[in-house]
């Protein structure tokens, strides 16, 4: 179990980098996307929401699951961010909801790996 988290851990902590670095450095060109997730898309831009704030929270979520630092902490972070990608994929565009998946899953994995840490949270 210890080297099934480890591996989770690190793939979903390269993910997030390669994704918010790749947004942040422009990497590689947008892709075209069309229908109902263009008009999300350019719903989400006019009404300003906070892509680089989302990015920048991918990034530090990603840099703490490689170094294994602050790991229950970026699981927290992590978890409406996976929730949210995984419910656009879903609504708007299923044939793309491989990468979101994974890191919804590997999410819900690493919470239950901790479970103990997170005891605390639900008790009044």
């Amino acid at each position: 179990m210890k080297i099934a988290t480890i591996i989770i851990r690190v793939l979903m902590g390269a993910l997030l980098l390669f994704a918010s670095i790749a947004y942040f450095f422009k990497l590689f060109p947008e892709p075209e996307i069309t229908g109902n997730l263009k008009t999300f898309n350019e719903g989400m831009a006019a009404s300003g929401y906070l892509m680089n704030l989302v990015k920048g929270l991918e990034l530090l979520c990603g840099l703490a699951l490689i170094s294994g630092k602050f790991i229950r902490l970026a699981n927290l972070v992590l978890l409406p961010i996976s929730v949210n990608i995984v419910l656009v994929h879903l609504c708007l565009d299923p044939a793309n909801i491989g990468a979101g998946a994974f890191l919804f899953l590997g999410n819900l994995f690493l919470i239950y790996r901790y479970w103990d840490s997170y005891k605390q949270v639900f008790q009044p």
